[in-house]
């Protein structure tokens, strides 16, 4: 089931994003602040912290907002699914659910930001399998030899 983050469960959703070993401390440190800034309150509205469950067991975790200054743009932010369950389409269940959010929620576009080393291709494949177009590389991004890569996907027709 998916269903909003409680507060709760920020110490799993660190530990099952930590054991997937892809993200960097640094990221782990930010993601634990997103959760205290959203339980807190502490964001600008339309922000939306979604968990993914099973028989009382969090598996995975989305973070996605509208992007402010745009015309209906979003953000995915975050997205993660434990090491144990990855492959198995619990990942294009939540992606499924942002975009179906996002689409009634307004939205036009969802863009993904990921980088672009390669321990985060499977990412990018992943991204490119659920129809998402690259549309830039920044190089140097994150930090020396560690490209951003953005993506986008159209949620609905053109005005």
């Amino acid at each position: 089931m998916i269903r909003p983050t409680k507060p709760g469960e920020t110490d799993a959703l660190v530990a099952i994003a930590t054991g997937t070993g892809v993200f960097k401390p640094i990221e782990i440190e930010a993601l634990r602040g997103v959760l205290d800034d959203f339980h807190s309150q502490n964001t600008a509205p339309g922000h939306k912290a979604i968990t993914y469950e099973t028989s009382g067991r969090v598996h995975g975790f989305a973070y996605y907002a509208p992007t402010e200054m745009t015309d209906r743009t979003w953000h995915l932010f975050w997205i993660f699914v434990d090491k144990s369950t990855q492959a198995k389409g619990l990942g294009a269940k939540l992606m499924k659910h942002v975009e179906e959010e996002t689409r009634a929620a307004g939205g036009r576009v969802l863009f993904v930001e990921t980088s672009g080393l390669p321990n985060y291709e499977p990412t990018r494949r992943f991204y490119l399998k659920l129809g998402y177009k690259l549309v830039a590389t920044i190089p140097d991004f994150y930090a020396d030899g560690d490209d951003m890569t953005v993506f986008s996907k159209r949620l609905n027709a053109r005005a």
